[in-house]
C-alpha cells in the first residue's frame, strides 16, 4: 500500500513537472488537432475557409479574470493555422516541394472582449499570397450570431520553394465540385465592379476543344492549369497592401541599423 502510494504521488509530481516546464495540455491538444484534421474532418479546397471552434477556460484569462489575455488569441490560432494546413494539405505540398514554411509578420484588432467559458469559433482562410508569402485573415466568431471579435492578418513566409508554383499545384489536383464552390467564395474577395473568376473547363479535353477544336495535349492542360490558378488568385485587398508597405519599411528601418 504504502508503495502504491508512492507510485500515486510520483505520477502526480511528474504531471505536475510536465505542466510547468511544457505545458502538457498544448502539446496533447496540438497533437488532437493534428489528428482530427488528418484523418476525421473533411479535406477542404486551398481558398476554402477552414474553422475550428475553442472555448476560454480559466487558464485563458486576464489577472482581472475579465476576458480572455490577449496573447492567447495568438495561441490559439497555431490550432487553427495547423488545421488548416493539414486539410488543404497546403504544409505538406510545401515539404514535398522541398520548401518550408514559418510564421513571418502577424497583426491583430480586437474589438469586443471574450468572457470567460464562452464558445467561439476561428474562420481561416487564404486573402493573397505573392511569389514569397502566403497571407492569410483569421476571424473570431461568437457562434449565436456571428459577431466578429477579432480579426488577424498574417503573413506566411515561405523558403527555397516559390508560393506560386505551391498553389498551382494545389489547384490543379483539386476536384471540379470544389472548385465550383471556391470560385464563389473568392469572388467575394472582389472590390466592387470586378468581375467574378472564369470557371475551369470540365475536363481536359473540353479545354482543348475550347482553344483548338480537340484534345488537348498534357501541355495543354498544364497550360490551362497555370491560366485558372492566375485566374482565382484574388486580388490584393487595399489594407493589406497598406500591411505589407508597413512591413516592407520596417524591415528597411531594421536593416539601416535604426
Amino acid at each position: 500500500m504504502e508503495q502504491l502510494c508512492y507510485v500515486v504521488l510520483s505520477c502526480l509530481l511528474a504531471i505536475v513537472l510536465l505542466y510547468g516546464l511544457l505545458e502538457l495540455h498544448y502539446f496533447l491538444r496540438m497533437c488532437l488537432c493534428v489528428l482530427l484534421a488528418r484523418f476525421i474532418k473533411r479535406r477542404c479546397h486551398i481558398l476554402e475557409t477552414t474553422s475550428v471552434n475553442g472555448l476560454c477556460l480559466s487558464n485563458d484569462v486576464d489577472t482581472l479574470l475579465y476576458h480572455m489575455n490577449n496573447a492567447r488569441y495568438f495561441r490559439e490560432l497555431d490550432f487553427a493555422r495547423v488545421d488548416f494546413y493539414e486539410r488543404t494539405k497546403l504544409y505538406s505540398t510545401i515539404r514535398r516541394l522541398g520548401g518550408s514554411v514559418f510564421q513571418g509578420a502577424a497583426t491583430i484588432r480586437y474589438r469586443r472582449f471574450i468572457r470567460p467559458f464562452h464558445r467561439f469559433t476561428i474562420e481561416s482562410r487564404i486573402i493573397y499570397w505573392d511569389e514569397q508569402s502566403l497571407f492569410m485573415e483569421h476571424r473570431f466568431l461568437r457562434p449565436a450570431d456571428q459577431f466578429v471579435h477579432c480579426i488577424v492578418i498574417c503573413r506566411q513566409r515561405v523558403i527555397d520553394v516559390p508560393m506560386d508554383t505551391v498553389m498551382a499545384e494545389l489547384l490543379a489536383k483539386t476536384p471540379l465540385q470544389a472548385s465550383r464552390h471556391t470560385l464563389s467564395s473568392t469572388a467575394s474577395l472582389q472590390p466592387a465592379g470586378m468581375g467574378s473568376a472564369t470557371p475551369m473547363p470540365q475536363t481536359a479535353a473540353e479545354a482543348g476543344q475550347a482553344e483548338n477544336g480537340h484534345v488537348a495535349t498534357a501541355a495543354g492542360a498544364t497550360a490551362a492549369t497555370a491560366a485558372y490558378s492566375i485566374k482565382v488568385k484574388p486580388p490584393l485587398p487595399p489594407e493589406l497592401c497598406k500591411w505589407i508597405e508597413y512591413n516592407e519599411m520596417s524591415s528597411k528601418n531594421l536593416r539601416s541599423g535604426c
